[in-house]
């Protein structure tokens, strides 16, 4: 009986998911042209690349059907990759508006965690039962503008491509609060331009369908910050041995500071960095604190 109502409804869904990829796509390809510039990107003429690509796969469904479909062994080999975009894409879909109500039951950095055999130490927690120092500690840490940008920090891209350009051995990220969420959610670690690529398009989604705080509320959740330990709770509880609504300034400060590197950059015990970097965010953070657009997202 399943399988019957799968053979029934699967074509259908595949129609509707049809459309809302053109529109949803579509709407992303109209955002990368019209908010970035050639040079805005850590990846040079980014406008260029996406329309290029675009157009490749355009070319490449249009050979499909006007000459390569008529061959059995062809039509099978596109076959089973459409099959798996739309299970791909669907399940992804599905998983955004999941997200804006439900932080996410387990990521791939996580399962990744266990695997490697450093366990996992979590305890997820609604935005109301963190401390608003810990939301005011990673955003003045990681994201001084997450209030104002729309996904990707422009300024800090071009910071970036500017520090790289002259320190060929020392690297500087740009990545937002809400890229940082895109991957941690949807993708998995390290590089690439595929996966930088389909990080943009999750970035991009969330920012649209997710609130301000909905996005800072599953960063504090799912973030890595230590071995094995995942989501400012279970770090509150594990470092300070309380809960995160009672974290404060100076702890919140600290459970920030070794955010680039939660291995490396342990806070207990505590790390050089972490000593070194955590009265800095305290001072960013009082910059931050009468900032309106971040009091509204933090409260």
């Amino acid at each position: 009986m399943n399988s019957a109502l799968i053979k029934k409804t699967w074509p259908l869904l595949k129609k509707i998911f049809s459309v809302v990829f053109v529109i949803h796509f579509g709407w992303f390809l109209y955002f990368i042209w019209t908010e970035f510039s050639d040079s805005d990107f850590l990846v040079g003429q980014l406008r260029l690349k996406m329309l290029v690509a675009t157009g490749i796969v355009g070319l490449l469904v249009l050979i499909y059907h006007k000459w390569l479909r008529h061959i059995a062994i062809t039509r099978r080999i596109v076959g089973f990759f459409r099959e798996l975009f739309f299970i791909f894409y669907i399940s992804c879909f599905l998983y955004l508006l999941w997200g804006m109500a439900f932080n996410p039951p387990l990521t791939i950095t996580q399962v990744g965690s266990i695997v490697q055999g450093d366990g996992l130490k979590r305890d997820q927690v609604g935005f109301n039962r963190m401390s608003p120092w810990i939301k005011l500690a990673v955003i003045a840490s990681e994201d001084q503008n997450f209030a104002d940008h729309d996904g990707f920090d422009l300024d800090a891209i071009e910071r970036a491509v500017k520090f790289n350009k002259k320190h060929v051995k020392r690297k500087h990220g740009a990545s937002t609060i809400s890229q940082q969420v895109a991957k941690n959610i949807f993708l998995w670690q390290g590089g690439g331009l595929l996966r930088k690529g389909i990080e943009m398009f999750f970035t991009f989604s969330i920012e649209k369908l997710w609130s301000k705080r909905t996005i800072l509320e599953r960063y504090l959740n799912c973030i890595e910050t230590g071995r094995g330990i995942y989501g400012v709770q279970a770090a509150s509880r594990a470092y300070f041995n309380k809960d995160a609504k009672d974290l404060t300034r100076a702890e919140a400060a600290q459970i920030a500071a070794c955010l680039p590197n939660p291995k490396r950059f342990t806070v207990r015990p505590m790390s050089n960095w972490v000593a070194g970097r955590y009265e800095d965010i305290m001072v960013q953070m009082g910059y931050l604190e009468g900032d309106e657009g971040v009091g509204r997202i933090i409260k």
